[in-house]
């Protein structure tokens, strides 16, 4: 290298062309993860040109877990793809030491790539428990994190737990695509909430779409706000009531919940019916909710949701239920469930993490991944 003086004879460097630039950036993207979703990270890191970085995160006899990182990762971006499986655990704490081990090798920033967030559902207090997405997002801080990319957050709110910027894509033009290319006649559909609790989202969809909207309302509505969290408790009873000073007027009684037999408002005769969500895991609601639907008419039944955590024999339930199709995206592995039952379909969303990586890296803004409805390869 050919060393330059100016005037007043200091040495300078040569100016470097925008290759060696471009190249030294790529060189500082170190991509690692861990047993929870191997595929998508290597998706992901084939998607941005780059070569998955070394890390082997294995199990002890005694089931503790242990990570070792082949490469340096000394002044680094170090990103972290670890999604939320069913062994929700593990992955938790391989994500946590991945995170601290790469803080104590002197990485320069640490981001974890999660695209299903563990524990995201139990977001609010409930009785004589605490909202456990709260301790989570402390101990991700803890751990060296400096940065969090996920997608469809059970409650947006969640982001504020996080003492660091948190990026909550969205999967929706994915699978707004997907109706729109490869449902038959999709303007003859109307989009179902399968209870009032995803109205909003139901409907942020059926605008898009210029879509008609349906609600599911009744009995098997299961939201959190009907989960006891400890607010109705009964009034003081004769026992206790000796207790406290006696007054004319006392606490009034809080009135019980009664809810209404199933019912759907909206018309689904002759229409095919599109159920949107976040998260499918246990899908008995699912199914009862496309029972009533072809009970009152509807020809074809398809559910979206972003992430198919599909336990226990979800699969099965599935697979006898009147459900045409499931589409899913591939934030959570779920090949095995795909054997099982022949109506899952997969949409890939590694090419909007890979840009969300890249935006991060290159100190690009964020806005157009939620403007814009297509990614082009």
């Amino acid at each position: 290298m050919l060393l330059q003086r100016n005037k007043l004879g200091s040495v300078r460097p040569p100016k470097r062309c925008r290759s060696d630039m471009d190249n030294t950036s790529t060189s500082d993207i170190v991509i690692i993860n861990g047993n929870s979703h191997p595929d998508l990270a290597n998706m992901v890191a084939e998607r941005m040109g780059i070569k998955n970085g070394g890390c082997s995160v294995f199990h002890k006899s005694n089931r503790e877990t242990i990570v070792e990182i082949s490469d340096s990762v000394r002044g680094k971006d170090i990103y972290i793809i670890q999604t939320g499986t069913k062994d929700a655990n593990n992955n938790i704490m391989e994500l946590l030491i991945m995170a601290y081990a790469c803080k104590t090798s002197s990485a320069r920033s640490i981001v974890g790539v999660i695209p299903y967030l563990p524990y995201s559902k139990q977001c609010k207090m409930r009785k004589r428990g605490c909202i456990v997405s709260k301790l989570l997002a402390k101990m991700m801080c803890t751990s060296g994190l400096t940065h969090i990319i996920t997608m469809d957050l059970h409650q947006k709110e969640i982001q504020g737990f996080f003492d660091i910027p948190v990026d909550n894509l969205r999967a929706s033009p994915f699978l707004l695509q997907y109706i729109q290319e490869s449902i038959p006649d999709y303007r003859n559909s109307v989009i179902v909430a399968r209870n009032p609790g995803v109205a909003k989202k139901a409907n942020s969809y059926a605008e898009r779409l210029r879509l008609g909207l349906a609600v599911i309302h009744g009995e098997q509505k299961e939201t959190d706000a009907d989960e006891v969290d400890g607010r109705y408790s009964p009034p003081p009873t004769s026992s206790n009531r000796q207790r406290t000073t006696s007054v004319s007027v006392g606490v009034p009684e809080h009135i019980v919940k009664v809810k209404p037999p199933l019912t759907i408002v909206g018309d689904v005769s002759g229409r095919i019916a599109i159920m949107v969500d976040d998260l499918i895991d246990d899908v008995q609601a699912f199914v009862a909710a496309a029972e009533m639907l072809k009970e009152h008419g509807a020809c074809k039944i398809y559910v979206l949701a972003t992430h198919g955590l599909l336990s226990s024999d979800a699969p099965r339930q599935l697979d006898e239920s009147p459900i045409d199709e499931i589409v899913v995206t591939n934030t959570i592995p779920h090949e095995i469930q795909k054997l099982q039952c022949h109506k899952i379909k997969t949409i890939d969303i590694s090419i909007l993490i890979a840009e969300a990586i890249r935006r991060i890296h290159n100190k690009e803004s964020m806005s157009y991944l939620f403007r814009n409805v297509t990614l082009e390869d």
